[in-house]
């Protein structure tokens, strides 16, 4: 039969307490640990990030946009006349010159009224040589008068003066001298009526005929207005260039003033250049800048810059100075850079994925080739591709510039 053992049993008891103890006591322990162990910094493709290294020097700072190149002088040929579209000469895309024929307009009223302009013309042109004949005539008519009026003084004179002596040898009578006299004073007095009426006529011809003439200039400035009017319905290209836009097809119906037709010349190209209006408020006229056409780099100089802002960027006209690449025309985007300043002996790093100028941002700098560790840094002004550091970073420290906003949990991660 078993015989009960009290004391085997309590210290098989107290034994089982121990382990329990030490068991809990243990994992108490354990736990504590990985809970103050840090968590395992998450792996990164070394190949799939952008590593650069921070450097010390001269930053050239720089604004970049696209843009297109346009013609410095562009020209809208505008119909002078109302008129249909009879023919149309040129396409666009063809070379013109000043006097080259676009297209034709029909208006027979046009036409009518330049003809009818051209008779007015004629018909005081005749009007104004049939009144100057006339007054030539009525001042050879005063010429002739003066001419017979000086004769008589002449010989009414001598005869007086004939007479005088001869009534002092008692050869003539008183009332003969007397007579003579009389005829000498009335010849001079119609001599010098004569004279007067001459002078008068030569004076008044000049008025007269300016009269008329105004007549004729009305008239003919009338006709040549005329005459434009019905040469404009052949419309010219009016400069050298290449007709560019041409909006209008046969048979339609245009007013006066309305645009049919765009003239452009190619040899002379600016560059319109879109910058995001973040970048723009350091631009300055002259500035130097570059114009890449994807078939060569042009250089150039900031020409204007547009004082609003439309969907976020501004234009900026570059004024181009090198010789235009082949393919270079109207419409063709391009890549403009602009030259802001050179920044001297300063500490400067490849732009990030994220982060701009004047700003503080979280980077991963690399500790040793294993393991990067997220700092912050302060950066300063920026240019394309680089930016200035304000602080957080040293010449020859290599932080990661790609988009890491996957890892913004992680202090730390591992390069593999």
């Amino acid at each position: 039969m078993d015989i009960s053992r009290p004391d085997l049993l309590q210290k098989k008891r107290r034994k089982r307490l121990i382990y329990a103890v030490i068991s809990g006591a243990t994992l108490l322990v354990t736990t504590i640990v990985i809970a103050r162990l840090k968590p395992a910094a998450p792996s990164v493709d070394k190949n799939l990030v952008w590593i650069d290294t921070v450097k010390r020097g001269s930053m050239v700072r720089q604004v970049r946009g696209i843009g297109t190149l346009v013609p410095e002088e562009i020209r809208w040929i505008a119909a002078r006349t109302q008129g249909r579209v009879d023919r149309i000469i040129l396409r666009p895309g063809a070379a013109v010159t000043p006097d080259s024929v676009i297209l034709v307009l029909a208006n027979p009223t046009v036409q009518q009224a330049a003809l009818d302009a051209e008779s007015e013309l004629r018909s005081a042109e005749a009007e104004f040589i049939t009144f100057k004949v006339q007054l030539e005539r009525g001042v050879l008519d005063a010429e002739s008068g003066l001419a017979t009026a000086k004769s008589a003084f002449e010989t009414n004179r001598l005869q007086a003066e004939v007479n005088e002596d001869l009534f002092k040898d008692g050869l003539v009578s008183a009332l003969e001298l007397r007579r003579s006299k009389v005829a000498a004073e009335d010849a001079t007095s119609r001599y010098e009526i004569e004279k007067k009426r001459y002078a008068f006529t030569q004076d008044s011809l000049a008025p007269q005929l300016a009269v008329k003439q105004a007549a004729v200039d009305r008239a003919s400035a009338q006709a040549k207005l005329r005459r434009d009017d019905a040469d404009a319905l052949n419309v010219r290209a009016s400069m050298n260039g290449v007709l560019q836009e041409l909006p209008v097809e046969v048979g339609a119906q245009v007013q006066p003033g309305a645009n049919v037709a765009r003239v452009v010349d190619p040899t002379r190209l600016k560059a319109e250049v879109r910058i995001a209006e973040t970048q723009a408020r350091d631009i300055q006229i002259e500035q130097p800048a570059t114009i890449d056409t994807r078939n060569g780099v042009i250089a150039g100089r900031v020409a204007r810059i547009d004082p609003s802002v439309q969907n976020g960027t501004v234009t900026v006209d570059i004024r181009l100075e090198g010789e235009l690449p082949k393919g270079a025309r109207p419409a063709l985007s391009v890549d403009g850079t602009i030259e802001l300043e050179r920044l001297e002996n300063i500490i400067y790093v490849g732009r990030p994925a994220s982060g701009q100028e004047r700003s503080s941002v979280k980077l991963f700098k690399l500790s040793d080739d294993v393991y990067a560790q997220r700092i912050s840094v302060q950066l300063g002004r920026s240019s394309v591709n680089t930016i200035e550091i304000i602080g957080g970073l040293q010449p020859g420290d290599r932080v990661i510039l790609s988009d890491m906003s996957q890892w913004d949990s992680a202090e730390r991660i591992k390069l593999n």
